[in-house]
């Protein structure tokens, strides 16, 4: 479905239009009353998060605003569930492990466009590189959601929607700078005028001496090379709305960046970091456009869509020499809501996608062919259900089928909510992992592998107290996975043997003493075993922490503050010369602070790592110590275009 039109449904929603009898079931009430956070990525429409079975985390632009972060990772540090690793400062390789699953068993879209990048090895995302200036908010579904989103979503789904363009024209502007060389810019142009709404966003992130490369993996009387970070991101939506039943949407979205960074010297052994920085660039180019038509007074709701995703990655390594790699995707998809009766909507879609990789001397692609159906019902007024169920034909593998079931009971009046979902998942193997050889290591693709498989379920509950002030709940999981890719004893190529086990809780307690003051701590606890071994998978901590305070103390001043805390957890050395080691847990506090100074002008400062925690996650990657920023944004409304311009221009 159109981000573009999801956006509009939501601020639709929220201003009490009746347009939307797909959520004809949400809550009614006869006094004004605060509605529960929309959600999206759960169910592919716009639900009211209380009547979601499956656990969500949705990370809003204000959040993004008060907390000052740059990039994704600075995001999805502290969500429950995920474990986020980042070799070194901005830009470095960043993968998340969501509920102990791989770090390429994660779906990620960014409005509406599958970002997965076909020609890495593993297909995993890199995190690293999207900049979060424009994006509107960030929804992370965790378990099994492949029912509805195919391959990929064994751990979930990271959903990223950019900014639409609302009301009069509006220009923003930022400037940044702090330790580390850092120097980030940034530009906006948004707004509407008559039935056209626009948003133009520019990004440029500059980190230009980050100490990555830990003093005691380095020779003895060798300096160490700080690595060095340029980021360029240009972005655009584009909406125009033909008739009260008819709309289109355009969304692209170009990444430029460079990263020079210390990469191993292969020809020493054991391996030591080089004398000389590496570099890698790398091209990203996201680009959708859509139609949306509602039809038979908004009881059929349907979009269609066409996208195409580029890769193009430069890398040079340090007596290793250049290589180049390419991977593209055209997917072409449509979805359907057509609601049966109040409370009860039937959705269908079809999707085809076709991938390429280009990494000398080999070419090659796949073709997957899609369909999907999901029922969304309320049933006896307090109990919501959703069913999916959906058929992927690949070309190379066959078919796979895959579903989730997911509940949400409102037990009583006192808000007490159970909830839960039960769900299949899989992953495609990568092209890398079909057809790339290594002639020099002896290692050859495998085009025989079979898709990795999940099973996963979770149960949970949320109970408010106090009017609301105080709200609590926990969250059971449990995935198998098998069919795992992994090498075969000699290292020769890759075969489906491997095997894994997870399980934990995710709980919370959020408090609200003031209406400007609030206070939410998470704590997860994760068990990820190899199912054959026993052995815990690497880079799964246990634990993990987290406290976040948000404080308006005046009308002009917010504060915001993060403590994060990581668990120990297994991993290997930086060459990985010793597979298992245990890496020590630490601690993390984020400060940051704004005021508003008048005339659209906000100046703003942040503490990263307050108490100069030295950690290394992955091992072997130091990440930084304290860090101050400051800056100023500045916004202005020019009262041009905005709901009247249609009407002053006819």
């Amino acid at each position: 479905m159109s981000a573009h039109f999801l956006n509009k449904s939501v601020l639709r929603l929220f201003a009490g239009a009746s347009a939307l009898p797909f959520l004809a079931f949400a809550a009614q009430a006869e006094e004004p009353q605060t509605l529960p956070p929309m959600v999206v990525t759960a169910t592919r429409l716009p639900t009211p998060s209380d009547q979601i079975g499956s656990s969500v985390t949705v990370i809003t632009a204000d959040d993004i605003e008060r907390k000052q972060a740059t990039t994704a990772p600075d995001v999805l540090a502290d969500v429950p569930g995920l474990n986020l690793v980042r070799n070194g400062g901005m830009g470095g390789v960043s993968s998340i492990f969501i509920r102990g699953a791989n770090n390429n068993h994660t779906k990620v879209l960014i409005d509406g466009i599958d970002a997965g990048d076909p020609s890495q090895s593993s297909g995993a995302f890199d995190f690293g590189h999207i900049s979060v200036n424009e994006i509107e908010r960030i929804e992370v579904l965790r378990g099994p959601q492949s029912g509805l989103y195919g391959s990929d979503a064994i751990g979930g789904v990271v959903n990223i929607i950019t900014k639409s363009g609302r009301g009069p024209l509006q220009l923003k502007a930022s400037v940044e700078g702090g330790s580390f060389s850092t120097f980030n810019q940034a530009g906006s142009i948004t707004g509407s005028t008559g039935p056209f709404d626009y948003a133009f966003h520019v990004t440029h992130l500059r980190e230009g001496a980050t100490p990555v490369t830990p003093d005691a993996s380095l020779p003895a009387g060798q300096r160490r090379n700080d690595d060095a970070y340029d980021n360029k991101t240009i972005s655009t939506k584009l909406g125009y709305t033909a008739s009260d039943n008819l709309d289109f949407g355009v969304v692209a979205r170009y990444v430029d960046t460079n990263i020079k960074f210390t990469a191993d010297d292969p020809l020493s052994f054991p391996q030591v970091p080089g004398v000389n920085r590496s570099e890698s660039t790398t091209n990203q180019l996201f680009t959708r456009g859509t139609a949306h038509l509602s039809l038979w007074d908004g009881r059929f709701d349907q979009t269609l869509g066409a996208a195409y995703t580029i890769y193009h990655h430069n890398d040079f390594l340090f007596n290793s020499g250049t290589t180049n790699s390419h991977g593209d995707r055209r997917k072409f998809d449509w979805q359907g809501n057509l609601t049966l009766a109040p409370g009860q909507i039937l959705t269908l879609g079809a999707e085809t996608a076709k991938e390429g990789i280009v990494q000398a001397p080999t070419t090659a692609s796949t073709t997957t062919d899609s369909g999907y159906l999901q029922l969304q019902s309320k049933l006896w007024e307090r109990l919501f259900t959703t069913f999916s169920t959906r058929l992927d034909e690949n070309d190379r593998f066959g078919g796979a089928v895959t579903y989730r079931v997911a509940p949400a009971w409102h037990v009583n009046d006192m808000g007490t909510i159970l909830k839960g979902s039960v769900g299949t998942g899989f992953k495609s193997p990568s092209l890398n992992e079909m057809f790339v050889d290594f002639p020099a290591f002896g290692f050859s693709g495998n085009p025989n592998l079979k898709p990795e498989q999940s099973f996963g379920y979770d149960i949970g509950f949320d109970q408010p107290f106090l009017d609301g002030k105080v709200e609590t709940g926990a969250t059971w999981f449990h995935n198998d996975i098998k069919n795992l890719i992994t090498f075969n004893s000699t290292f020769t190529t890759s075969i489906n043997i491997g095997q894994a086990k997870t399980y934990g809780v995710e709980t919370y307690v959020s408090w609200k003493p003031l209406e400007k003051l609030k206070f939410r701590a998470d704590y997860t606890y994760t068990v990820a075993t190899d199912a054959t071994t026993g052995a815990q998978l690497l880079r799964r901590p246990r634990h993990k922490a987290s406290l976040d305070a948000a404080w308006k103390a005046t009308d002009k001043l917010t504060l915001s503050s993060t403590l994060l805390y990581v668990g120990d957890r297994i991993d290997g050395n930086r060459d990985f010369s010793i597979q298992r080691l245990t890496a020590p847990s630490y601690t993390l506090l984020n400060l940051a602070a704004s005021y508003d100074l008048g005339h659209g002008v906000t100046a703003f400062g942040r503490i990263d790592n307050m108490l100069d925690k030295r950690y290394e996650d992955p091992t072997g990657f130091q990440r930084p110590g304290i860090g101050v920023f400051a800056g100023f944004k500045v916004a202005f409304d020019t009262g041009l275009g905005g709901p009247g311009a249609k009407k002053k221009t006819e």
